[in-house]
């Protein structure tokens, strides 16, 4: 098989294991060797080691895996067993430790002297560099450090008790209001600091119009279960002819995921499909449902299989919007030396947007083009390499995809009782590990059925989604993580059929895994076997499934 994946078409993972031995030309002409230390008996620590002699002979050195993305264009995945042993001895250290409490208040009150009353917090702080303070404000647990330096980023309007009711604003002098930031880099990390206030989150980050001017264009909202939910028009995006975004409303704040219910979920979810239906409804000339109302969820279902029957017609309009785009990063962090490192807010949001067809082509010079290029969508990558892997094997890449999945054997040989791949599964879902991990926690959600994309998806399949989607972010939160983002691989709306399943990826980032020039080549490093990590994922299914359960939140 010459195409470039660990799915072999007998429903089989293969993969590529290196067991290196190889001789080294040894070129160096001088010896640098000095003390390092010394040991408890002052006997010199010499770096003798670092100079040999002669030639090097590496012999037997730990073998790496080398394991092809089942998609090729996710590039290659290389396992350390080395790494990877200790971790399937014990699956439940796959995790990161709570964060630390920090309090900087505390501190200075220790260093005063006994009876020296309290610290003046903002002379204090005034007097710390600007990285300091952008460390403070990223990870102190302490409202009181916070307060202090929400003050000092911005000018707040307050009422006679002294709470924050609003902030500042200065006129531009074109008709629009800007609000007086006095620190932009610290009034935005202090604010999505979830142990900030949430009177300060309110006025200064949460409250809809106090980030500009986009406007809410949808509300999905269950105030028995205090879900609220604002859908954002962004019309100046970085995604062409705009997006949407689904923000947990500022009477509802969620900055952790296991803070979210199934609500919210549900709530951020049911706003993409509607969204998505009303504009492809719209493209088709369908009758739409009224403005001013959120559509039902069988008045979603009914617009669904409208759209559905339209696009069978021979005299169909041609689609100019043919591709979803769907896409959630969770969390924020920022470095004190000034790099953003994830989200642009905590406030717990989703994007989404459609793609369209073409996109008008244009030569140096600025003349066009005769033909339109087709505009770029993920989904288009998988859909591209099923037709590959269906010419060069006569087999259908899901179906071989699933088999392998499901009859998954590990690749150290250990005999134990962690082989599956699959974290979670229902009638229509499964939630598992993909065998290369592109992310150290990677975990995907696949359509079981015959389902490419959003609108192939009944209202059972949707629900099942979003369920999915809610258990894998809080196993996550679980076991630590706290960057995520989430992607979605769909096939295009008018695509004949290729076998392509709806995928969902979720990609940890990991405080020790960044990504470096290795990821930079889609060469991604892994520290544990993909059985082990499924485990570990595993283990607290059972505490989520029950959280889930109290909620009424079961049913798929």
């Amino acid at each position: 098989m010459t195409v470039r994946s660990c799915v072999h078409p007998s429903g089989q993972f293969v993969y590529g294991v290196h067991a290196p031995s190889y001789h080294v030309a040894n070129l160096r002409e001088n010896d640098w060797v000095e003390p390092l230390g010394a040991f408890p008996d002052n006997s010199p620590c010499l770096n003798q080691g670092n100079f040999p002699e002669g030639d090097l002979q590496v012999d037997q050195a730990e073998m790496i895996y080398e394991v092809a993305n089942p998609l090729p264009f996710r590039g290659v995945t290389y396992i350390s067993s080395a790494w990877a042993a200790p971790r399937a001895a014990n699956p439940s250290s796959i995790k990161l430790p709570p964060p630390l409490e920090v309090s900087m208040a505390q501190a200075l009150k220790e260093l005063l002297p006994a009876g020296g009353g309290d610290p003046d917090l903002p002379k204090s702080f005034a007097a710390l560099p600007e990285p300091v303070l952008l460390a403070l404000a990223a990870t102190s647990t302490d409202p009181e450090d916070l307060v202090v330096l929400a003050a000092m980023s911005c000018e707040f309007l307050r009422d006679r008790s002294g709470q924050p009711i609003g902030l500042c604003y200065a006129g531009e002098g074109n008709g629009q209001a800007r609000a007086r930031i006095l620190r932009h880099d610290l009034f935005e990390v202090v604010v999505n600091n979830r142990h900030l206030p949430e009177v300060y989150r309110k006025v200064m980050v949460l409250r809809p119009g106090v980030q500009g001017g986009s406007e809410i264009v949808g509300e999905y909202r269950e105030a028995a279960k205090g879900c609220h939910v604002f859908e954002y028009l962004r019309s100046n995006s970085y995604i062409p002819w705009g997006h949407y975004a689904a923000n947990m409303a500022d009477d509802a704040v969620r900055y952790n995921t296991t803070d979210l219910a199934c609500a919210d979920m549900q709530g951020m979810r049911h706003l993409y499909y509607q969204r998505t239906f009303l504009r492809l409804g719209d493209q088709l000339g369908l009758p739409l449902p009224p403005r001013r109302k959120t559509m039902t969820g069988t008045a979603l279902e009914e617009l669904r299989l409208a759209i559905l029957q339209a696009l069978r017609q021979k005299n169909a309009p041609p689609l100019p919007f043919t591709a979803t785009l769907w896409g959630w990063n969770y969390g924020f962090d920022f470095a004190p030396s000034g790099y953003r490192l994830h989200a642009s807010h905590q406030q717990i949001h989703q994007q989404f947007a459609l793609l369209p067809r073409t996109v008008a082509a244009w030569h140096h010079g600025a003349k066009p083009a005769d033909e339109p290029v087709s505009s770029y969508a993920c989904g288009d990558l998988v859909a591209e390499f099923c037709g590959r892997y269906k010419e060069e094997t006569g087999c259908d890449f899901f179906s071989a995809y699933l088999k392998a999945i499901r009859d998954n054997k590990r690749m150290d040989g250990r005999e134990n009782d962690n082989t599956s791949l699959v974290v979670h599964e229902d009638d229509r879902v499964m939630l598992f590990v993909p065998k290369a991990q592109t992310s150290q926690w990677e975990l995907q959600i696949m359509v079981l059925g015959e389902v490419g994309n959003i609108l192939e998806a009944d209202a059972a399949t949707r629900a099942s989604l979003d369920r999915a989607l809610l258990i894998a972010q809080k196993i996550l939160a679980r076991l630590g993580a706290r960057l995520v983002s989430s992607i979605e691989y769909s096939s295009r709306i008018t695509a004949q059929p290729t076998g392509q399943r709806l995928l969902y990826a979720l990609l940890p980032k990991l405080p020790y895994s960044m990504g470096a020039f290795s990821e930079a080549q889609q060469r991604w490093v892994n520290g544990h076997f993909p059985e082990d990590f499924a485990a570990a994922c595993r283990a607290h299914l059972p505490m989520v499934l029950d959280g889930l359960e109290r909620e009424g939140g079961s049913e798929a």
